[in-house]
């Protein structure tokens, strides 16, 4: 018996002795019975895990390029200013004499780039008013090589937006998307023509939304991301993965002149609503109230009488502007508008230009203790001369 188990025990010791050699060692025979059995049909290779299958790209935007970039323009102005001749000394009295001089000043052309997107098959280019601001003349230069003249069909400076116009046919016009908003992760693309080196598409995603009070424009309601955008690409487009216009690339935040990965694009539906107007009428009808608002602070709200710091102080009123005939008074706390609340200063001076004229506007507003409710008509916002 004793004998048995002794054979068995060797035998098992074998086995194990085997089957670590084939395991580790794993010996060329049978590396060859794996491609033999793999020919023969036996046996299906398994699929490496992130490995792109032959023709394909896994993670590449170029069919979205392909469908906006051949929309995307590069702009390019001409502005003549009058320069001086020599160089003006320091001492004032001899500048003025200098200045007094006849033909001291000379003419001298500045040139400066930017970019654009055609949105409509008609020619139609909508970019930056200060892409365009001054500028004597106006050159447009498409994807496919063609250049051409453009002529200015109005400029929106609380926007930053301008339409321009050029004489060209066989244009291929990029889609607004109004119809759903961007979220915040969701991944973008800008194009344009960033310090004059040619069109360039550049990655990221949408940082934020609904950015405000930063200075840039009267209204504002920026898409904020961090795909580059520099220098030249003001105008240009921000797209989606699908190809569609997301918002029109503005400006940027730096302190150095290049993208620190926080940029700002107006929103496609607001650039949209904007281009319409100027297309239809020359430039954008906005709701107007003739005040001047002010923030609510903890100290205005306590000497107010305020439990909290809400609402909008009318600190100014236009005399027979729309909010004095309507009945708002200097000193009046706006907390409502339409029955919502107000939140703050850009916040209501928005949505007061998104009326029409001639729309009502019922206000809630807080005056000697007592809340009382104003129907206002709303006006027209002056133009505001180039």
């Amino acid at each position: 018996m004793r004998r048995i188990w002794l054979i068995f025990a060797q035998a098992v010791t074998v086995c194990l002795a085997i089957l670590f050699v084939v395991v580790t060692l794993r010996p060329d025979w049978l590396a060859r019975l794996d491609k033999l059995s793999v020919s023969g049909g036996q046996r299906a290779a398994l699929p490496v895990v992130g490995q792109p299958q032959a023709g394909a790209a896994p993670g590449s935007y170029a069919e979205a390029v392909a469908l906006a970039a051949p929309a995307v323009v590069n702009i390019h102005t001409t502005k003549r200013i009058a320069a001086p001749r020599i160089v003006m000394p320091t001492d004032p009295v001899l500048r003025k004499f200098f200045e007094q001089m006849p033909g001291y000043k000379q003419q001298q052309q500045a040139t400066s780039l930017g970019s654009g997107v055609v949105v409509s098959a008609t020619g139609h280019v909508l970019t930056n008013f200060h892409v365009i601001n001054g500028a004597d003349e106006i050159v447009v230069a498409l994807h496919d090589g063609r250049q051409a003249s453009a002529k200015v069909v109005g400029v929106d400076p609380d926007s930053d937006l301008a339409v321009l116009k050029v004489q060209l046919t066989g244009l291929h016009a990029l889609r607004f998307l109004t119809e759903e908003l961007p979220r915040i992760g969701d991944v973008v693309l800008a194009i344009g023509n960033p310090f004059g080196v040619g069109q360039t598409i550049t990655m990221g995603i949408v940082s934020a939304l609904g950015r405000q009070g930063l200075g840039i424009n009267t209204y504002e309601n920026f898409i904020q991301t961090d795909a580059a955008i520099n220098p030249g690409n003001s105008g240009g487009a921000l797209i989606d993965t699908l190809g569609r216009l997301v918002g029109i690339n503005t400006a940027i935040y730096s302190k150095t002149g290049g993208s620190l990965g926080i940029g700002f694009a107006i929103p496609a539906g607001a650039a949209q609503k904007v281009m319409e107007q100027i297309v239809a009428h020359g430039y954008v009808k906005r709701g107007w109230l003739g005040i001047e608002p002010q923030d609510m602070t903890a100290e205005l709200a306590k000497a107010f009488g305020l439990e909290r710091p809400t609402g909008v102080i009318i600190a100014g009123l236009l005399r027979d502007g729309p909010g004095a005939k309507g009945g708002l008074r200097v000193g009046d706390i706006v907390q409502t508008l339409d029955g919502s609340p107000v939140g703050d200063t850009p916040k209501l001076m928005a949505r007061i230009a998104a009326k029409e004229p001639g729309d009502k506007i019922e206000l809630g507003v807080y005056r000697n203790g007592n809340v009382q409710n104003l129907s206002v008509v709303a006006g027209v916002r002056p133009v505001r001369p180039q």
